[in-house]
């Protein structure tokens, strides 16, 4: 029922070692005409609280955007959705695949950001990116930061990824064992590894290679790439919320992870821990989106819900060895006809309130002890499950996936038991030692162009 989260050792000592020191779907559609009737207008109250907000969600998507960074054989795609592409190689790779033993050579071109001065120092950094990459193209992101005492991070690869798997494709893959003695990175994310003795990233810069196979003239197009910094404090609760736009519930497509049990456990062991695809199929779907059946072709007909078999597949990182990682999953959203996919932090429910008022579902990211969620039934160390609206009372209506069948994934659980293990940084596992939370870490999937108010309530937590 979960993600290989365990496996975020990094984090987990970062955290120890402080506490030692285009058209959607009917239901969305509807969503968004009702949430544009009603949601109100951005407020200065609310401008306010995100210049104090310890998140800071940026990236790069406009023409403008791409013109700001420095280009080396990429040039821009123009049109709806502004992108960068490679227009001459600048080079060839030789690159040795550690999944495949194959090595080959790719043409590559390099775009790379102009450096984004972070609005609070963080201690941990997420990118993400939306690619189109066709057989036999990939790209590899990269993140170079400048700590707070003037020094430098070297390149770190935050992934190489390609949407698909064939013969003439590299396996998506994060990478391991990158460090410099003060901050390192753990499969999708940068940290600080000793943020109690003050040390943090003030700016930070992104590369990106595009590559291809020698002669060919297709190429990989990215069109959106940032990263969220972040500086949370290390604690065990958080403040409660009041209830404040409650009573909205989206249809949202229901899926179970668990009737997935034992299908194709090349795939991080089976659906039993595909919470992460899963949930993203169900947010590709709120928006009318879903594979055609060429693509669901490979699934084995006998088995129901295919395209979520389809989402773990094409989600599934080679080196992690799961699915959970946050930006594949979000990459992997962006793979859908005018779909944009983030990775970033939300800080309250009250934020979690606008974005469901709106008519956009959250995928959120939490671990906990089966006593701290009543209803759930078990306990886990990582879980992503999608929260789809509030009730009347306020409290949260999700489509949990690590449900027996697709009837039962919908739950309403306690709006002060989620808001806690949701946003809270350091918990007790079973054995009562200090583990990490996620911090409020969610997926937001939207469309390229999103309705008025939508856009407004993205805009308010910095994502444009």
């Amino acid at each position: 029922m979960t993600s290989s989260a365990p496996r975020r050792t990094v984090l987990a000592a970062a955290l120890a070692a402080a506490a030692g020191a285009a058209t959607p779907s009917a239901q969305a559609a509807d969503a968004a005409r009702t949430s544009e009737a009603s949601a109100p207008a951005a407020t200065p109250q609310a401008a306010a609280r995100r210049s104090k907000s310890l998140v800071d969600y940026h990236s790069w998507t406009t023409t403008t955007d791409w013109h700001k960074g420095r280009a080396q054989g990429t040039g821009i795609t123009h049109g709806a959705r502004p992108g960068i592409h490679i227009v001459h190689p600048v080079g060839t790779l030789d690159y040795k695949d550690p999944h495949t033993g194959r090595t080959t050579t790719w043409d590559y071109a390099v775009w790379t950001s102009p450096a984004h001065s972070l609005k609070v120092p963080a201690t941990e950094v997420i990118a993400s990116w939306n690619a189109h990459t066709p057989p036999a193209t990939w790209i590899a992101v990269e993140l170079r930061g400048t700590y707070s005492d003037g020094g430098h991070t070297p390149w770190y690869v935050m992934g190489r990824w390609t949407a698909g798997d064939g013969a003439s494709d590299i396996r998506r893959t994060s990478v391991d064992d990158q460090k410099d003695g003060r901050s390192s990175v753990s499969t999708d994310t940068f940290a600080i590894d000793a943020p109690a003795g003050g040390l943090r990233l003030t700016s930070y810069q992104l590369r990106l290679t595009l590559h291809r196979k020698p002669g060919t003239p297709l190429t990989p197009t990215v069109w959106r790439v940032g990263a969220m910094g972040s500086d949370l404090p290390d604690r065990f609760e958080v403040p409660a919320s009041r209830p404040g736009q409650v009573g909205r519930e989206l249809v949202v497509p229901r899926y179970s992870q668990e009737i997935h049990k034992g299908q194709y456990p090349e795939y991080d062991n089976g659906g039993e821990a595909w919470c992460s695809p899963t949930s993203s199929q169900m947010i590709i779907e709120y928006w009318g989106r879903k594979p055609t059946q060429q693509q669901l072709s490979w699934v084995n007909p006998d088995y129901a819900d295919p395209q979520v078999c389809h989402a773990a597949r094409h989600t599934f990182d080679y080196q992690y060895e799961g699915c959970g990682n946050w930006p594949f999953n979000a990459a992997y959203a962006a793979t859908y006809r005018d779909l944009q996919g983030i990775v970033t932090r939300l800080t309250s429910l009250t934020d979690l309130e606008h974005l469901i008022h709106a008519g956009l579902p959250v995928i959120t990211s939490q671990s906990f002890l089966k006593t701290e969620l009543d209803g759930a039934g078990y306990g886990t160390a990582g879980h992503l499950m999608t929260v789809i609206g509030f009730t009347k009372n306020g409290d949260i209506v999700a489509n949990d996936p690590a449900s027996p069948d697709n009837a039962a994934v919908r739950r309403i659980y306690k709006r002060r038991q989620f808001e806690n293990i949701w946003l809270r940084t350091k918990r007790y596992d079973a054995k009562g030692q200090v583990k990490s939370g996620s911090g409020g870490v969610c997926y937001l999937y939207f469309p390229a162009k999103p309705a008025p108010t939508q856009h407004r309530v993205l805009a308010e937590l910095g994502i444009h």
